[in-house]
């Protein structure tokens, strides 16, 4: 069902908070100016007109009280198979729409991924990027994308005989590492600030992208926590 011209379409926002991490331990509950990571997000979430139930997918009880009591729902914990360092995004979601829609008859026409280690948000740019997936329907999903500060094809791997061999080719440039960024396209990092993705991708492609990714362009002050140099970061 599109969801074009929708204004009441249940839109569920999804915060997946597993208890293990090895960069930043106990990172979801670590305090952050007074409030546990987590806490922001879901205030986020909370924040944002077009978001109508908040759900944090986690495989603790502790950070399911701590999640409870800043306001968001946890109607179940994610089991351990897929909450470990290799869990893929698709996997909570799709463990989370499946226990909604079977023990409660619930399924949201979109799905919103807020992830706990962006503490910087605006609630009405989540709402914008909902508003704009809507607009669109023949999107599979929409991912918040920003600038990108250095090139893939300036980007290198090694292979297994120890030589370099290009990260990235173009197919009308010869040798991109050696030409003028000017020359080069420009590329977008995802950013994780916000992604939208309807439930029907979900189940149908395995994937919370899909083949139709709609790029959001983010320009506003953001970070992601992912180690203790960017918490420090995040405090300033």
């Amino acid at each position: 069902m599109s969801l074009q011209g929708r204004d009441n379409a249940a839109v569920l926002a999804l915060i997946p908070a597993r208890s293990g991490s090895k960069s930043v331990p106990r990172k979801n509950l670590r305090p952050l100016q007074g409030k546990p990571l987590i806490a922001y997000s879901i205030a986020h979430a909370l924040a944002c007109p077009r978001i109508d139930r908040v759900v944090v997918s986690t495989d603790s009880e502790e950070i399911a009280a701590v999640a409870r009591g800043f306001g968001a729902e946890v109607p179940f914990l994610r089991p351990a198979e897929i909450s470990g360092d290799h869990a893929v995004d698709v996997e909570f979601h799709r463990h989370a729409l499946e226990w909604l829609e079977h023990n409660e008859g619930y399924r949201p026409e979109l799905v919103v991924n807020l992830r706990p280690t962006h503490p910087i948000r605006n609630p009405m740019t989540i709402a914008r990027a909902i508003e704009t997936f809507v607009a669109t329907p023949g999107a599979d999903s929409l991912r918040s994308v920003r600038l990108s500060e250095f090139s893939p094809y300036k980007m290198w791997r090694i292979g297994d005989d120890g030589f370099a061999i290009p990260a990235a080719s173009v197919e009308s440039v010869a040798e991109p590492y050696n030409s003028p960024r000017q020359l080069l396209p420009i590329c977008y990092w995802q950013d994780g600030y916000v992604d939208d993705t309807r439930p029907d991708v979900i189940f149908d492609q395995n994937s919370t992208t899909g083949r139709h990714v709609l790029p959001f362009i983010i320009d506003e002050q953001s970070i992601d926590i992912d180690y203790e140099e960017n918490w420090a970061a995040a405090e300033n």
